[in-house]
């Protein structure tokens, strides 16, 4: 027979969330209608990291008046960032 562990040394699997999903879906909206500086700044931090970003952008196509705005890539849309930003060497 196995010996029983002790209590303090329990290690959650992380099975189930420890917030509601009402309440992580209004953190959510709050953080995309308030706090859209913060969000342009964790974007572009991203791209210069060469992560995958994605931006939400007006459509340029008129004609398609059912999307109104599309997904692009940060890339396709401000371009490589290693071509964009130049480190500059101090000496």
């Amino acid at each position: 027979m196995g010996k029983k562990s002790s209590g303090t040394s329990y290690t959650s699997k992380g099975e189930r969330p420890h917030l509601s999903r009402k309440t992580k879906n209004a953190m959510r909206r709050d953080y995309l209608e308030n706090c859209q500086l913060d969000r342009l700044n964790n974007q572009m931090s991203a791209w210069k990291k060469m992560k995958n970003v994605m931006l939400t952008v007006p459509n340029p196509n008129k004609n398609e008046t059912n999307k109104r705005f599309i997904r692009v890539s940060a890339r396709e849309f401000w371009g490589n960032p290693t071509t964009s930003f130049s480190m500059k060497s101090s000496g």
